[in-house]
């Protein structure tokens, strides 16, 4: 039974279809893919291959056409929208390659505003900001706006924006495809570390390189995990 509680992520036959036209296009076909908490996976594949259709089902961005999916044993599709906004706020948080920073608000409030989303206080999402902020490394850049910013800088601010909230899950859509080799790495080295903190991570790209990071590779091809979905370790 604790080795059920420990699955956090928890998916059965989920398809998705995309009506095309008068045919239909069947872009995930019947993924079932368990994630342990303290995981990090990465789910590996080419353009085309799924992978971003199975990232917005993660991250309740979408739903699926059928089949199953549990987070912290919550079945998603009995969840209101106003209920997946509350999932999407507080239980995920959401690294994107192209950073998505307000232009207009510095580091130090872009990494506000899910606190703020979320109703803390004032003071509540200054003070967590700014211990997020400090924690990958930029406590001398916290007025700088993202223009002032490397993007190597600009995705730690992502990161420290997206663990505030202390979620449950951190989903990562190609983290450092905008970024050099150098730099990637710097943000792997950041992504190490939050896992040995015990934080879940879920990394979705077609870097074979960047994917080796994880502890553990599930690799999808034509909407069909090829293997990895469950995790067979006790």
């Amino acid at each position: 039974m604790s080795e059920q509680n420990d699955i956090i992520l928890d998916m059965h036959g989920i398809v998705k279809e995309y009506p095309m036209g008068e045919e239909v296009s069947v872009v995930l076909k019947g993924i079932d893919l368990q994630v342990k908490r303290g995981e990090f996976l990465a789910v590996l594949g080419p353009s085309g291959s799924g992978k971003s259709t199975l990232m917005n089902i993660i991250g309740c961005l979408d739903t699926p056409t059928s089949g199953e999916y549990y987070l912290s044993g919550r079945h998603i599709a009995d969840m209101s929208e106003t209920e997946l906004a509350g999932i999407r706020s507080k239980e995920i948080g959401f690294i994107f390659q192209s950073f998505y920073l307000l232009q207009r608000q510095d580091a130090l409030e872009n990494v506000e505003l899910p606190l703020i989303y979320a109703g803390k206080s004032e003071s509540e999402c200054k003070k967590r900001a700014e211990e997020m902020l400090i924690r990958v490394g930029l406590e001398d850049k916290m007025h700088h706006y993202p223009n002032q910013l490397s993007g190597g800088q600009q995705q730690r601010v992502a990161i420290a924006r997206a663990i505030a909230n202390n979620p449950t899950i951190l989903l990562a859509d190609e983290p450092t495809g905008a970024l050099d080799q150098a730099t990637g790495r710097q943000v792997m080295e950041i992504f190490h570390e939050l896992n040995e903190e015990g934080r879940t991570i879920i990394m979705i790209t077609h870097d074979a390189n960047i994917a080796a990071h994880a502890r553990r590779i599930v690799r999808i091809l034509d909407g069909n995990l090829l293997e990895g979905g469950v995790n067979q370790d006790a």
